[in-house]
């Protein structure tokens, strides 16, 4: 792969109306006349280790100081498909005064209360430094600016005791969002298991799952959630997608989850959380054909392209980027 690379695909043969989002034969050089804003930098090595995230890290890293929240799935007991331990050991004890951060789940699984949360950690490997579950004592509610569905998200009252926040994320499939990438990571992994969580789901008061929001009204909602920890953050907040073992199924499926049927691709990493998981798209739907398929179809099915068309409305990132190979 080139040095600096200029990266756009257009998704082809989809029926979702992205807009300038994705699908189209415009090339990103044509798209950037027209909508005359600077590209995001986004950051792309295929290295899969500890050191490979630490490059990433070290160029988006600059406003990130203070109290350090690392924002990770710590997954469903003995997930097959978490990140691996040790390559977030070696992020994580490069940065100062940083802190594993999680929340508990609105489902009754085995991360549902704080004690059971706790255990899940201790057998998912999660112990080289502390985890804070940002609900154990509470929720608090913040502001979301410009939401047409929330003017304000509940989410661990602890997330208030950061000064910034690092979204280290899985990038994979997943049953309601179509695809976890950043936005999914925070939307609903910053919000609260009880009241947050409720509220970005539509959920009633039962864990009947057909009943929970779905398609292009779930996306929004988890739009303006993570919008809500974004601007808490006030630009002392990257993100990086690590696109290993890509199940169909989020590491909440934990022993369940599909067996991936894509190859690794690598790592990237941005200030931009819409280029970031716009890049991330952009190249599983590369993929061969038998590697994309299902992949492809879980995130169609559930219209999680959704996901990257209401950001941009929502003005919370860049669709065109450059990807600078590191």
């Amino acid at each position: 792969m080139q040095e600096r690379m200029e990266r756009r695909t257009f998704l082809k043969g989809s029926a979702l109306a992205l807009g300038s989002v994705a699908l189209g034969e415009l090339n990103s050089t044509d798209a950037h006349a027209a909508t005359q804003e600077p590209r995001a930098k986004v950051f792309f090595t295929q290295e899969l280790s500890g050191e490979a995230l630490l490059k990433v890290y070290s160029k988006i890293h600059s406003g990130i100081a203070g109290k350090v929240a690392i924002k990770i799935h710590t997954g469903e007991p003995h997930g097959p498909n978490i990140l691996p331990r040790e390559m977030v050991r070696a992020l994580q004890q490069q940065i100062p005064e940083s802190t594993l951060v999680e929340t508990n789940t609105l489902y009754k699984g085995k991360r549902y209360t704080t004690a059971d949360h706790r255990e899940t950690l201790k057998i998912n490997g999660w112990n080289f430094c502390p985890v804070d579950i940002m609900d154990e004592d509470g929720t608090a509610m913040i502001p979301v600016e410009g939401g047409k569905h929330f003017k304000q998200m509940s989410v661990g009252k602890h997330m208030l005791n950061y000064d910034s926040m690092v979204v280290l994320t899985h990038f994979k499939g997943h049953a309601m969002g179509g695809f976890g990438g950043s936005l999914k990571n925070i939307a609903i992994g910053c919000a609260d298991g009880r009241v947050g969580k409720k509220m970005v789901h539509a959920a009633p008061d039962n864990e009947d799952f057909q009943s929970w929001l779905k398609g292009e009204p779930f996306m929004e909602n988890m739009v303006e959630s993570a919008k809500a920890t974004i601007d808490h953050f006030n630009g002392k907040i990257v993100y990086i997608n690590v696109l290993r073992n890509m199940s169909v199924d989020c590491d909440c499926a934990g022993v369940g989850a599909a067996p991936p049927k894509a190859h690794d691709l690598g790592i990237v990493a941005s200030t931009d959380i819409l280029a970031v998981d716009q890049a991330s798209i952009d190249m599983v739907y590369k993929l061969p054909e038998a590697e994309l398929h299902d992949l492809k179809e879980r995130i169609e099915s559930r219209q999680g392209l959704h996901q990257l068309a209401y950001m941009k409305q929502m003005k919370m990132g860049r669709d065109q980027y450059e990807l600078i190979t590191v």
